[in-house]
């Protein structure tokens, strides 16, 4: 290990100079007495070239027998890129191999997504799931800075629980030393109970969720934050989720350039994050779901999407036709090419597929019904922010949430949908203080009192109003970074039939 080797992110700062580096090989080309290596840190990635004239034999046959995530250090000179503007490469002048990779079972070319995920500890080594966790880390750190900033004290809800709290049938159930015991759904309630003591807090922790589904939207491991503030009602909360957004999308914009360029997202979305969020009633969202204004909407949208996909099996065909007799490097680009093209078309295939089930699905949706996910989906494509939707029926809600004093059939619920189609990343709401009622929503769910004889205490020893809310992180970071799928935002996803690696 070299103390004196300087990470590759913050090579411009050495430009001119002679540096080490180690890291992984990523990539290789050669090209007539050349060799260029793509090394990666874990920082960030540098082309590195090695030319046969500059270097001694030793230097050269690192260079040539160097394979794929074979691990090396490198010393060079700094040098600007000579046809990236503000780019640095390194001129090698020493090397040395410190580890020989095996083949690397990850090629370039196009896996399947079982392949990938077999061999998740390999494939966190892309560029792009490198990219999705680096925003990840900073999404996580926007988190703590935003609700520390606020006064509010990070505490820890247990994992191991007595009882629901999203219901029954999404419960991991353990043997406890010979009593039942579950992984926790929610940090929410004990949340409540350091509410009480501290004022304002939230809880960053695992959460589990035993529901049998193989949606893009579901992991049965994921992480949570939940704030919990006594003193707040629901346009309070409200207020804060939307404040919380926002920072969180400002501060990625602002610190992630470079991994959302490597994930080629699109910025404009993100950049329309401001407030104020449009805020609708169940209602009114109800009312714009069944409205001709979203048929209209999804019409054009099955409209676009043909004419993207004639476009692109236009292009695809060019491609075809050109390939044979394009030159090396240009070949590579085609193939890259070609693969996004087949992703995309199979993307768009899926969504024409969907689409017109979501126009009956929509024009014959009732009042008292939760939404579906394209139901959220539909009610996101009408905006270019996320959407607030408050006072949900109470019967889709959970026990503990507060009736609205001006309709009973409400519940002070709010969610907040992320746009192009992300759907719901926020729950919470203002949460019922009256002791009677909580206890009859108890019974009336079909559990234990004796679980819950904890809770109903915040109620009889100085209960107040109060509100919170749990943001899911990885519904929010697939959003913020445009994934098709959330598995992809967590080191190690658990779904249904998956607990390898």
């Amino acid at each position: 290990m070299d103390r004196s080797a300087v990470s590759i992110e913050a090579l411009q700062e050495y430009a001119g100079t002679t540096v080490a580096l180690q890291g992984w090989l990523q990539n290789k080309r050669a090209s007539k007495g050349l060799y260029f290596l793509v090394l990666r840190d874990g920082s960030g990635t540098v082309q590195c070239v090695v030319s046969q004239k500059e270097v001694d034999h030793e230097v050269w046959s690192v260079a040539m027998e160097a394979t794929q995530e074979s691990a090396l250090w490198l010393k060079g000179t700094v040098v600007p890129h000579p046809r990236h503007q503000g780019v640095v490469e390194l001129h090698v002048t020493g090397a040395r191999l410190l580890s020989l990779a095996q083949g690397y079972p990850i090629t370039p070319k196009a896996h399947g997504v079982e392949f990938l995920m077999d061999r998740r500890h390999l494939w966190l080594r892309s560029r792009r799931q490198w990219a999705v966790l680096r925003i990840r880390n900073r999404v996580i750190m926007s988190i703590h800075e935003f609700y520390q900033e606020r006064g509010f004290v990070q505490m820890d809800a247990p994992i191991l629980t007595g009882s629901a709290v999203e219901g029954t049938s999404t419960l991991f159930e353990i043997d406890y030393f010979g009593s039942p015991a579950y992984l926790t759904q929610s940090g929410q309630l004990h949340g409540e109970a350091m509410a009480m003591a501290l004022g304002k807090i939230y809880t960053f922790g695992p959460t589990f969720r035993a529901e049998k589904s193989k949606t893009r939207r579901h992991l049965t491991e994921f992480w949570m934050i939940e704030p919990e503030m006594a003193f707040y009602d629901l346009d309070m909360n409200m207020d804060l989720a939307e404040d919380f957004i926002v920072r969180i999308v400002h501060d990625v914009l602002r610190d992630c350039e470079t991994e959302l360029e490597a994930l080629g997202r699109k910025l404009t979305p993100l950049q329309s994050v401001q407030k104020p969020f449009p805020r609708l009633s169940y209602s009114e969202a109800v009312d714009l779901l069944q409205s001709a204004k979203t048929q209209d909407l999804l019409q054009d949208r099955i409209d676009s999407m043909r004419q993207e996909g004639a476009a692109l099996k236009a292009e695809q065909e060019q491609i075809r036709k050109t390939l044979g007799h394009a030159k090396k490097w240009k070949r590579r680009r085609m193939d890259a090419r070609k693969i996004e093209i087949n992703h995309r078309l199979d993307e768009i295939e899926e969504e024409l597929r969907n689409v017109p089930q979501w126009q009956a699905s929509a024009a014959a949706f009732e009042w008292g019904r939760d939404f579906g996910g394209s139901d959220e989906t539909v009610l996101t494509w009408h905006f270019d922010r996320p959407i607030i939707i408050h006072r949900y029926p109470a019967a889709v809600k959970a026990f503990y949430m507060k009736r609205d004093p001006e309709d009973d059939r409400l519940a002070l619920g709010m969610d907040v949908l992320a746009p192009e189609g992300y759907g719901e990343i926020i729950g919470g709401g203002e949460r019922a203080t009256d002791l009677a009622f909580l206890q009859r929503q108890v019974d009336a769910h079909g559990l234990p009192r004796e679980a819950f004889e904890w809770y109903f205490d915040l109620r009889r020893y100085g209960s107040v109003p109060h509100a919170g809310f749990g943001l899911g992180l990885e519904r929010t970071v697939s959003w913020v970074c445009g994934l098709d799928h959330i598995r992809e935002t967590i080191p190690f996803p658990r779904m249904l039939g998956r607990v390898y690696p």
